[in-house]
């Protein structure tokens, strides 16, 4: 493999773990919707 195609990889790899890594992280952070639409309840979503 020549340097450009291993520098792409690399940021490619980073990208994809990166934005997992941040989902994973926000997903801790506030777990459960706290705000609905107009018109829904947190009973409607669930069912």
């Amino acid at each position: 493999m020549n340097p450009s195609a291993i520098v792409l990889m690399v940021l490619s790899l980073l990208l994809v773990w990166g934005g997992l890594g941040v989902s994973i992280a926000m997903l801790m952070a506030r777990p459960e919707r706290s705000e609905w639409p107009d018109g829904w309840t947190d009973d409607e979503a669930d069912g």
